[in-house]
């Protein structure tokens, strides 16, 4: 039965469509198995024997030439959105040589279709035609123009535009037998089209031309799939030079792979004795060697409150240590916790004629920072918490804060927040208003994006602290009705070269409590940390004696400039107004100006030389003022250091301090430090 179908003139278009879809789906799973088509299983003869050229698909031309047989020569015209048209050469005129063969097509039908396929059913289903041998010459101009007509029959567009599937054609419908076959080449294809009226005639007589252009037309689509499909796989010449390479370099990866199996053993021992996974400990050790060769007698802060001198030429030796714990808990935010001991004191000259323990605080160190126990005790004298929002920093603070923690002070290689790589006196580390205020308390540094587009990084930074009674309740005391600081600054840079700030501060300073101290109190025995004692505590002059709470409005401006990669100038200026409240006025100055030459001599390494004047009392406008008690000396500072960058973690830094006039009197002695500082950091 299946040999005589074959003979037959035409079959029917739905069968077509079955015999397609079985097609199409043969050799989309031979291309996933990427299995070469054997052509010793497309019997018949060749394309050149038949003369037929198949453009961009020579699976389909062996199929057409197994097909079709012996047949006229022809040229066989590929488009891209229709079937191909096949156009005879009109010097030929003969009649096809021979039938195909028929057993070879009934073999290629059942390899194509899937193993559900009824094929046997399906050919037994056509109506059986007596066998044509030969196409006669008078039929070609018929057959020419059946399949001209099926290559170009949706060529008006007149089928149903958006309509998916078989249901774009009006005379097919779910109920026809071949109607899914039809449907999924439709669908998955697009390769088979109807006539311009809208329908697909499946029950029309289909002749073997027709049936190879279809078939020719879905496979070169099904190609043109899997090349799309395909186009990113990895080709056996990839592969092959991939396996070059590892045999190449077999000797070094051998040798990454030991690297990465320690690698990940050194990674397995940290994880499991590490100290934790959100916190990370720094510290940093000083041990310092230091020494005051000024010609007259001095006391520590303890010694004086005891009413004890000191000679001058006696060196002390002495440490500091700061550990600091730093906990991030989402990658952005940093809380800072940090432990402090120290047993360093401060050389403290000038006192003021009848007021004990008045000495200067104008000689203080960066080692002498840090809570105020000088007797080894460890205690917790930082404690806060940053976190970003958006472009902006924000700063919560519940002891030990600075305005230093949250705004730039624009004072590099100088600047070091009273650590041991910077410079040696608290007074050159930075502009004094940056001391006035702190203890407990929050801040924000807002990025200032419109500048920061033009010049550089850019901030505006405001903030409020209270004093070190934040956290006693009662009058005079805590958050709101004690010593307290408000910050304000704009701060913004140009083009790398040149940083610039404006700062305001507005203070209030209850009994006892120092200007420059940094919202420390300590009745009896006050703790300034830069400046004459008069700056700190203006009130000392007047003639009863009594502490008088102090409103302060400072104002001050800084710069920097890199002149060029190897020289760095810092400046500031400031001046405070301070009111003794229902007593009087005064006025208080200080500026400074820097010069750091950074990697002199090795790299890390900093040359810095320093001079300027410290807080000083300039003028007092007061009810009860002692005239002849104290003066308006300028306090004199000039300082020269090297910091030489030892190793990674250790700095050596040996430096002069000169202070004159350190209490505002210049019948005072001069302070005259030598100091030689070690750091130790990790």
């Amino acid at each position: 039965m299946v040999n005589l179908l074959w003979r037959i003139q035409t079959i029917s278009p739905a069968l077509l469509g079955v015999v397609l879809a079985a097609s199409s789906a043969s050799v989309a799973l031979a291309s996933e198995t990427q299995t070469p088509a054997d052509a010793s299983k497309l019997a018949g003869l060749g394309s050149e024997e038949l003369g037929v050229e198949v453009a961009n698909a020579p699976i389909a031309a062996e199929a057409i030439t197994t097909i079709a047989g012996t047949a006229p020569e022809a040229e066989i015209v590929a488009e891209t959105s229709a079937v191909p048209v096949v156009e005879f050469d009109a010097a030929v005129n003969e009649p096809l040589a021979a039938a195909a063969d028929t057993d070879t097509l009934d073999e290629l039908v059942r390899a194509a279709a899937p193993p559900q396929t009824p094929v046997d059913n399906l050919l037994d289903a056509a109506v059986e035609v007596g066998p044509v041998a030969q196409v006669q010459p008078d039929r070609n101009t018929e057959i020419l123009d059946q399949i001209n007509h099926y290559g170009t029959e949706d060529s008006n567009g007149s089928l149903g535009q958006g309509v998916p599937g078989a249901a774009q054609f009006s005379d097919v419908s779910p109920s026809d037998w071949a109607y899914q076959a039809l449907d999924d080449l439709v669908r998955r294809y697009d390769c088979l089209k109807g006539y311009p009226d809208g329908t697909y005639r499946g029950r029309a007589s289909l002749s073997r031309y027709e049936f190879a252009a279809g078939l020719n037309a879905c496979l070169q689509q099904i190609e043109r799939l899997i090349a799309a499909s395909t186009a990113d796989f990895v080709t056996r010449d990839d592969l092959e030079a991939l396996q070059r390479l590892i045999q190449e370099f077999e000797a070094e990866l051998a040798t990454l792979g030991t690297r990465v199996d320690g690698l990940e053993g050194r990674v397995a021992f940290l994880e499991d004795h590490q100290f934790s996974t959100t916190t990370k400990l720094s510290g940093e050790v000083i041990f310092a060697l230091t020494n005051d060769f000024g010609d007259g007698d001095t006391g520590s802060i303890t010694g004086a409150a005891e009413g004890a001198l000191s000679d001058f030429g006696e060196a002390a030796f002495g440490y500091r240590v700061r550990l600091e714990l730093n906990t991030s808990f989402t990658g952005q935010d940093r809380l800072a916790t940090r432990l402090t001991a120290r047993n360093l004191d401060v050389f403290r000259n000038g006192q003021i004629a009848g007021r004990p323990n008045t000495g200067s605080f104008a000689a203080t160190q960066t080692f002498n920072v840090g809570g105020p126990s000088t007797d080894n005790e460890v205690e917790l004298d930082w404690l806060a918490y940053y976190f970003p929002y958006q472009n902006s920093q924000a700063y919560v603070v519940a002891t030990g804060g600075t305005w230093s923690d949250i705004a730039p002070t624009l004072n590099p290689y100088f600047e070091d927040f009273d650590g041991g790589d910077g410079s040696l006196a608290t007074f050159s580390q930075r502009s004094p208003i940056y001391r006035i205020g702190g203890g407990s308390g929050a801040a924000v540094s807002f990025g200032f994006s419109p500048i920061e587009s033009v010049l550089g990084p850019s901030t505006i930074t405001v903030g409020y602290m209270a004093g070190s009674n934040a956290a006693t309740p009662g009058a005079g005391s805590g958050l709101l009705n004690g010593d307290y600081a408000a910050f304000g600054q704009l701060n913004f840079n140009a083009f790398d070269a040149v940083a610039l700030g404006l700062t305001y501060v507005h203070g209030y300073h209850s009994t006892g409590s120092p200007i420059f101290g940094e919202g420390e109190s300590r009745v009896g025995g006050q703790r300034g940390l830069v400046g004459s004692y008069s700056a700190n505590n203006p009130w000392v002059l007047l003639t009863d004696n009594a502490s008088s709470p102090t409103v302060t409005n400072s104002y001050g401006a800084e710069a920097a400039f890199n002149l060029s990669e190897s020289i760095t100038v810092s400046g500031f200026i400031s001046w405070t107004d301070a009111r003794l409240l229902e007593r009087g006025d005064a006025d208080i100055w200080t500026y400074g100006l820097g010069l750091a030459v950074p990697d002199f001599g090795k790299e890390g390494s900093v040359l810095g030389l320093f001079g300027g004047i410290q807080p000083t009392l300039r003028g007092i406008n007061a009810s009860g003022l002692e005239r002849d008690r104290g003066r308006t000396d300028d306090v004199w500072h000039v300082e020269g250091f090297y910091k030489y960058q030892l190793t990674d973690n250790i700095t050596i830094t040996p430096g002069v301090v000169w202070v004159m006039s350190p209490n505002q009197d210049a019948r005072d002695s001069s302070n005259v430090i030598g100091t030689l500082r070690t750091t130790f950091s990790f």
